[in-house]
């Protein structure tokens, strides 16, 4: 039992430690260059998408896609994880 709790523990942590860096991972990522967590700048807040999406099923993959082939959004540095990572922060706020 201590064994599982020590381990939730962890797995916990990271988790928020990948939520954390997420602000520092739209900026490395060039996203706060139009994005805003809570302004609108050039495009919508962070704020305003996850507002918008919240409770759509296939929102995080929509947005994924959306980010990847840079139809409806221009092209975005990033890896596909540091993509996923992303649209799981925006959508988190």
């Amino acid at each position: 039992m201590r064994n599982i709790v020590i381990a939730a523990t962890a797995v916990l942590g990271f988790a928020g430690g990948i939520a954390l860096a997420s602000p520092e991972l739209a900026k490395s990522s060039g996203c706060t260059n139009c994005h805003d967590v809570e302004a609108k700048k050039v495009g919508p807040s962070f704020k305003s998408i996850s507002a918008k999406y919240k409770g759509k099923a296939d929102a995080e993959a929509q947005l994924t896609t959306m980010l990847s082939e840079a139809k409806k959004h221009p092209a975005t540095k990033g890896s596909a994880d540091d993509k996923k990572t992303l649209v799981k922060w925006i959508l988190s706020l």
